[in-house]
């Protein structure tokens, strides 16, 4: 189950960080997402150690929650189609938070593992 999700993560946070490409501000979010690839392609090869693992999770749970917005308004656009900051602030979040659970559970499948 560690590699297969291993390789799952990996491809997802490059997605995700090629999904920023276009973003305000790209050389934030991509190293942020490229980070959880590179750390799930560690899992994947065993060089990562639990600590590791859950300390990421940690960092990005941080961070989730620095990133909240002051007025939770959803995920998704309004009626207008325009994105408020408090949409993108929540946005941003929960990418965040994505990255924080897949550490969270590399984390305790290295640890079971070894």
């Amino acid at each position: 189950m560690l590699k297969s999700l291993s390789i799952v993560f990996a491809l997802l946070f490059a997605l995700f960080a090629g999904f920023q490409y276009n973003d305000p501000d790209p050389e934030l979010w991509i190293p942020i997402y490229g980070l959880a690839a590179v750390a799930s392609v560690m899992a994947l090869f065993g060089t990562g150690r639990p600590w590791f693992f859950w300390l990421m999770a940690a960092m990005y749970v941080v961070a989730a929650a620095y990133q909240w917005p002051p007025h939770f308004e959803g995920f998704l656009l309004d009626e207008m189609g325009m994105k408020t900051l408090n949409i993108e602030l929540a946005r941003e979040s929960g990418g965040l938070a994505i990255c924080a659970i897949a550490m969270g559970v590399l984390g305790w499948l290295v640890q079971k593992k070894g």
